[in-house]
């Protein structure tokens, strides 16, 4: 029963990933691309969890939460950058 919702989260996670890439792609504003990718991160973080539980590796967690930090640090980055210009 686990197995199972734990792939049909992994589908999930996919479907959102692909519907936040064609929102990063075609957004109107760097605002909705940022929100974007920051969401992208997110999904992808869900992703490698979901696979450090399928492989046996808990490596991957550690990854996760390295990448999981680093997309914080670079979105408050572009905010920065984003408030200054306007």
């Amino acid at each position: 029963m686990v197995e199972i919702l734990l792939y049909t989260s992994m589908i999930l996670i996919g479907i959102s990933f692909v519907l936040v890439t064609i929102r990063f792609l075609i957004g109107n504003t760097i605002a909705d691309r940022v929100v974007a990718l920051d969401t992208l991160t997110v999904s992808t973080i869900g992703l490698i969890v979901m696979l450090a539980h399928f492989m046996g590796r808990a490596i991957y967690i550690d990854i996760s939460i390295v990448y999981g930090i680093l997309s914080f640090i670079g979105v408050i980055f572009i905010a920065k950058f984003l408030e200054k210009s306007f």
